[in-house]
């Protein structure tokens, strides 16, 4: 399909959905209303960047019209310099709308639930894995989204073996996905008495999180343990139980939360994250049957590579994915790295792009 037939067809539905819209029967049933004004607005960048397009060839038409007609000198030259910013204005309106036409991640307006884990480095990559969750919740609270701590495993010196937390607000998917991967630190560590330089890593998942509908889950396939909360150091900090581990039988896919002094609440934060992980295990796998083989990191939340780079004593970081380095890592560790998510994004954007033009 042409990308005419393609941009018609958008404006046919466009029409067809607020004709809809105004059947009184509609009007008044809330539910169908709200699906059809969603998809309608999901269609609307389109069609008012379609209009614009319209506009400007019909413009453009004419301006070369007159050039080729020629006549009064003025409005020649006139006409020759209207055609020198319509054709650029074309232009631009016809990348806009090849990027709008791309096809939307349907899990990219949820809330995410994102897992850091201390890998190589022992102490080191613990306060390493700290230092990514403060970056993230500090990101977070920038875009005022909310975030809330699942559970934790922390070590004695102010780091976290792992921490899952949950992150709610618009569009939190849409830009937390590209963090997932391995990402690397090299700094003298706290502990480090001659200056030498380690080098340790922590990994990222990215978890969108999974509506009751897409996984369905027997609750015969469920353990549910009950055990009371410990702070680090492996004191009780409550007197009732209400710690909540969570265990899918058939997978062995664990998820445990700690955080509420309810068991109620625990066990619905508990069962939140292995409905993530389920759905997570569900898609890799799909995608490992249509492509053979785990795709790349890049919006598939693929975690066997190193994606980034956190280089102290050069105060730089690299994303290797797209080869960018960017300075001033303390304000990159203060939540600063809206740079880093934009091109990424941008870049597998372009991917899309090219195969789209492929096609």
């Amino acid at each position: 399909m042409s990308l005419s037939e393609r941009l018609a067809a958008v404006e046919r539905r466009y029409e067809e959905l607020t004709a809809e819209m105004s059947r009184p029967e509609v009007a008044a049933n809330h539910e169908q209303l709200g699906a059809l004004a969603r998809e309608r607005a999901s269609l609307t960048t389109v069609v008012e960047l379609h209009r614009d397009y319209r506009d400007v060839a019909a413009a453009l038409e004419g301006a070369r019209s007159i050039v080729a007609e020629g006549g009064d000198a003025e409005m020649v030259a006139l006409a020759k310099d209207e055609i020198a910013e319509l054709t650029t204005r074309h232009a631009q309106l016809e990348d806009q709308i090849k990027r709008a036409l791309l096809p939307k991640d349907p899990r990219d307006e949820r809330d995410v639930i994102i897992e850091v884990r201390a890998g190589t480095g022992g102490d080191e990559a613990a306060l390493f894995a700290a230092d990514l969750y403060r970056m993230y919740n500090r990101y977070a609270e920038d875009r005022g989204w909310k975030t809330e701590v699942v559970s934790a495993n922390e070590t004695g010196i102010g780091g976290f073996k792992e921490i899952v937390f949950e992150v709610h607000g618009d569009g939190a998917y849409s830009r937390m996905k590209y963090e997932s991967g391995v990402h690397r630190v090299q700094r003298v560590p706290q502990t480090e008495t001659q200056g030498r330089i380690h080098t340790s890593v922590a990994t990222v998942a990215v978890l969108p999180e999974a509506q009751e509908v897409e996984i369905e889950i027997d609750d015969n396939d469920l353990r549910v343990d009950i055990y009371h909360a410990s702070s680090h150091g492996g004191q009780n900090v409550q007197k009732v139980a209400s710690a909540v581990r969570i265990t899918h039988v058939p997978t062995g896919i664990v998820a445990s939360c700690q955080d509420e002094r309810s068991q109620m609440k625990n066990r619905v934060k508990a069962m939140a994250v292995l409905r993530a992980r389920l759905l997570d295990k569900k898609v890799r796998e799909q995608e490992a049957q249509i492509a053979g083989e785990r795709k790349a990191q890049v919006g598939s939340g693929g975690r066997s590579e190193k994606i980034r780079t956190y280089n102290f004593p050069q105060d730089r970081v690299t994303d290797h994915r797209i080869g960018l380095t960017l300075h001033n890592l303390p304000a990159i560790l203060d939540g600063k790295i809206d740079d880093l998510i934009d091109a990424v994004a941008t870049s597998e954007e372009a991917k899309q792009l090219e195969q789209q033009t492929a096609v």
